[in-house]
């Protein structure tokens, strides 16, 4: 079972890891199992998030990942920003970063870009994983062709069967080996009904397909892991899912859950739009 921080955290991390090497806050769940090693050009848009304080900083100090979807703009899941991931309140981390264009967490490549503000979904519910969102405004704009469009409500990117990819530096085999190299794995879109037998309401969350969807392969085998949360889910070059919750790793009949972006959608444009007037709404 992917859990908050006991046995990492609740939320399933895609199947690509960071390794925490500080005692304390724990990488959130999800790594990348059966994944293949890909370059920044190849997604300029996985972004991962990083505080060497707290996580130290061999791996650039990545806890958690997530997604450019504006030149100002970063979506992560919610409970990356929580005390049970940080092991603090978010507002004690003096160092947090978002780091765009660094394949390799051991390298200096790219640039680790302060926050200018962060918004975790105040009806992020931990019992269901539900509303598992949160935006982070940059300091710095980024170049526009390192951004991803979000698919909206309707788009066929979300249909059953569509072949995706999960990205992330968690996991590659859920066992704590941490991925250095940003990692990808293919999944397929599963249909709800599928996606509700495997999560009918248990201690891991519960499956509302309204919020969430779920990908993964009917044998398992690839997976997002710990150190994954956050982390984008992509279909036909649209972001589609925010690596979310789960139960285990790779596992046969156990598929990784994702925050449907298209649930979000209006909620991150509304904040990346006008960050100052919608964080005092």
């Amino acid at each position: 079972m992917r859990t908050l921080l006991s046995s990492l955290f609740a939320p399933l991390l895609a199947a690509l890891v960071a390794v925490p090497v500080l005692p304390g806050p724990a990488a959130a769940d999800g790594v990348i199992i059966g994944g293949q090693p890909v370059q920044t050009e190849d997604a300029p848009w996985v972004v991962a998030l990083g505080s060497r304080d707290r996580f130290g900083g061999t791996r650039s100090g990545q806890f958690c990942g997530g997604v450019l979807v504006s030149p100002t703009t970063v979506i992560t899941a919610a409970h990356c920003m929580s005390r049970e991931v940080l092991g603090v309140d978010r507002s004690a981390v003096g160092d947090l970063r978002a780091i765009v264009g660094r394949g390799d967490l051991r390298g200096d490549l790219g640039e680790e870009i302060p926050l200018r503000r962060v918004w975790a979904n105040p009806d992020y519910d931990p019992t269901t994983n539900a509303g598992d969102v949160a935006v982070l405004t940059l300091a710095q704009e980024q170049p526009a062709e390192r951004v991803i469009s979000m698919a909206k409500k309707g788009d066929v990117a979300y249909r059953p069967g569509t072949s995706a990819t999960v990205y992330g530096w968690g996991d590659t085999t859920g066992t704590g080996n941490y991925a250095a190299q940003l990692m990808a794995a293919r999944v397929k879109l599963l249909n709800d009904k599928r996606c509700e037998e495997a999560y009918p309401g248990t201690e891991n969350g519960t499956y509302v397909s309204n919020s969430m969807l779920c990908a993964g392969e009917p044998s398992g085998g690839q997976d997002a892991c710990q150190g994954d949360s956050g982390g984008p889910l992509v279909a036909r070059g649209r972001l589609v899912g925010l690596v979310s919750w789960g139960s285990g790793c790779a596992e046969p009949g156990s598929p990784g859950v994702y925050t449907r972006i298209s649930a979000v959608a209006s909620l991150v444009e509304r904040h990346a739009k006008e960050p100052d007037r919608a964080a005092a709404r």
